[in-house]
């Protein structure tokens, strides 16, 4: 089975990117899941599209969490639990 793909918008010199990548990469050992790492300003599009919205951290296309890591959301995201 392919592993789930997560990918985190961010912009460069952003402290809550990087405190919202070292909360997902300590799930790595416990989630199978590839993490891509975007920067919104070199997209006009997703420039428009998160604005100032970001961190924010989606799976397959569907928002997870933004501005900070949501650990709950996160779990449910990979175990379908409700909390």
């Amino acid at each position: 089975m392919p592993r789930p793909i997560l990918t985190l918008y961010t912009r460069s010199d952003c402290h809550l990117c990087g405190e919202m990548r070292a909360a997902i990469e300590a799930f790595e050992a416990r989630y199978e899941f590839e993490l891509r790492e975007v920067d919104v300003d070199d997209d006009e599009a997703l420039a428009a599209r998160y604005g100032n919205k970001v961190p924010c951290l989606t799976r397959e296309g569907r928002e997870i969490c933004h501005y900070f890591f949501d650990e709950p959301a996160f779990r449910r995201c990979f175990d379908g639990s409700s909390g």
